[in-house]
């Protein structure tokens, strides 16, 4: 063999033996682990379930999803910051877990210093649901019931700490009625107990409610959007319907610990943005009642969450929201 080739011969085995090391695709050559702050069948649940089996393909590797309710989301956070910051453990949640419950909450985390943003997946807002046994349908007719009944209404939330905690208590303010809380860990047993008229009200996410309203099983009365919802153009904005301070719209992606290294945090967020690109993907959030995300850096989305975190915590202040 004579000099060229035999060196030819030896870079290409360098090389096979390089792209041998590497992941199929992706960051890693690891299961992944999605930990959600919620239970089977919430809103982040579905999100990560959706997004898990489209980066599985994606990346080659297993995507578990490990649900770890409770505690407005601080259980699952300390998972995530337990584990090593190598990308292979990270939050699928909703942002209020970093914006809204330790406003309320005694979290063992600092919100803004502890975790960051990797990746937006789907927006969320909340909608004001009830049973069918609930004589109103509309809001004013609900503020006119609740006033000729006072403390006689209840309505759930799927984690006290969270937007569906306080939207109620703002609506107590504005309107002046005395809607009595009752904090659940997470929506599905909320809305088994909204179904079966143990509850008359719910605040709950678009994607758990919105099967049981195209149902006929509990009515919508209001969004806290700032426009309405394509998947139900009949039902009002608190805004529109004169509560403009009841205004909530979430993002639902990837979060991990702050000391997950630049280089793979801007990894993972491409990797994710790509499971984004498929017109199927985008349909499958659709049709679980979510709307795809704006693109945004991690950067952009950490800007964000500070925002949100100081608007929150004026909420908070403004109308003396307390952990009850």
């Amino acid at each position: 063999m004579n000099a060229p080739i035999r060196r030819w011969v030896i870079g290409m085995a360098a090389a096979l033996a390089t792209v041998a090391a590497w992941p199929a695709a992706g960051w890693t050559g690891k299961p992944v682990r999605f930990v959600v702050p919620g239970p089977p069948g919430g809103t982040s649940d579905v999100v990560a379930r959706i997004i898990g089996e489209a980066l599985s393909a994606q990346i080659g590797q297993p995507v578990i999803v490990d649900n770890k309710p409770g505690a407005g989301g601080a259980i699952a956070i300390g998972a995530v910051l337990a584990a090593a910051p190598d990308g292979q453990t990270l939050l699928v949640g909703a942002q209020n877990v970093l914006t809204e419950v330790p406003l309320v909450l005694k979290v063992g985390f600092d919100p803004l210093r502890d975790l960051k943003p990797v990746a937006a997946i789907a927006r969320v807002g909340l909608v004001l649901v009830a049973n069918p046994s609930v004589p109103a349908g509309s809001l004013k007719e609900l503020v006119a019931y609740a006033k000729a009944n006072p403390g006689k209404l209840s309505y759930a939330s799927y984690s006290p700490g969270t937007a569906s905690h306080y939207a109620g208590l703002i609506l107590n303010q504005k309107a002046g009625i005395d809607l009595q809380h009752v904090p659940y860990k997470g929506s599905p047993p909320a809305l088994t107990d909204l179904t079966g008229g143990q509850l008359p009200l719910m605040f709950d996410g678009m994607p758990t409610a919105l099967p049981l309203v195209r149902a006929g099983k509990i009515k919508a009365l209001a969004i806290t959007g700032r426009n309405r919802s394509a998947l139900l153009p009949d039902v009002p904005t608190f805004s529109e319907l004169g509560y403009a301070d009841i205004d909530f719209t979430n993002w639902i992606g990837a979060i991990a610990s702050a000391k997950l290294s630049p280089e793979l945090t801007a990894k993972i967020h491409a990797e994710l943005a790509k499971t984004l690109q498929a017109p199927k993907m985008r349909n499958r959030l659709a049709d679980a009642g979510l709307e795809p995300a704006p693109p945004a850096t991690p950067a952009e989305l950490e800007r964000s969450v500070r925002a949100d975190y100081e608007r929150n915590a004026g909420i908070v202040k403004a109308f003396n929201i307390k952990f009850e």
